[in-house]
């Protein structure tokens, strides 16, 4: 945890996945304003600064965005220097973005042991969906929490730094006091939708996996 100047707890975050998977949208859905984008050109990210205002008061996530550095097929020991949380991203819609899951999970944590992660799911609005929920395991694998979300249409879009935090700050209890502001979504995701996913997510937390699951 660092501070800058304003005695507010600043946690660096790095997003990680394969290209496509929308970490970029899931950041930007913050409206501008709330963070000041800023492009760091020796790293080759994008770092945006996010607030969160929560029952444990403020705290700010410096989000690091590969921005396009995954085409090299891994990146530079720098972009995960010193970072104390992650986000792991996948494309439901992309069996390949979740098979590379293990590739990338296994760069981070070459350099960064023993962070909090979050295994994400994006995409999960489209009905072309081809990684289902019952079907990701690698989480349990290794120990990581698991959210699935809809960044374009906002579902789910502050779980992952929720779960974040409750790690950081080693208290389930954590909850946001007043929510960030967002974009309008880009999509929507129709009740019947939401209530499917959670029903098949409802039914996966319960399942049985087992020992020898791939992914």
């Amino acid at each position: 945890m660092t501070e800058q100047g304003d005695n507010i707890p600043t946690f660096k975050l790095v997003l990680v996945g394969d290209g496509g998977v929308g970490k970029t949208t899931f950041v930007h859905r913050h409206r501008s304003g709330e963070f000041e984008p800023r492009y760091i050109a020796t790293t080759g990210v994008e770092v945006s600064t996010l607030p969160l205002y929560t029952n444990l008061g403020p705290v700010r996530f410096n989000n690091w965005d590969t921005a396009g550095q995954e085409r090299y097929g891994g990146l530079r020991d720098g972009y995960y220097i010193q970072a104390q949380c992650a986000i792991l991203m996948f494309d439901v819609t992309s069996r390949d973005t979740y098979s590379n899951v293990d590739k990338w999970y296994r760069d981070l944590t070459r350099v960064c042991e023993n962070i909090p992660i979050v295994l994400v799911a994006n995409k999960v609005d489209s009905r072309d969906r081809k990684v289902r929920t019952k079907q990701v395991t690698f989480h349990r694998q290794k120990n990581l929490q698991y959210v699935e979300i809809s960044a374009k249409s906002n579902y789910n879009i502050e779980k992952p730094y929720i779960m974040l935090l409750s790690k950081l700050a080693d208290n389930p209890n954590v909850t946001l006091v007043r929510e960030p502001a967002k974009l309008p979504p880009e999509i929507q995701m129709t009740q019947e939708q939401i209530a499917a996913n959670e029903q098949e997510w409802a039914a996966a937390v319960s399942a049985h996996v087992p020992q020898d699951a791939s992914f």
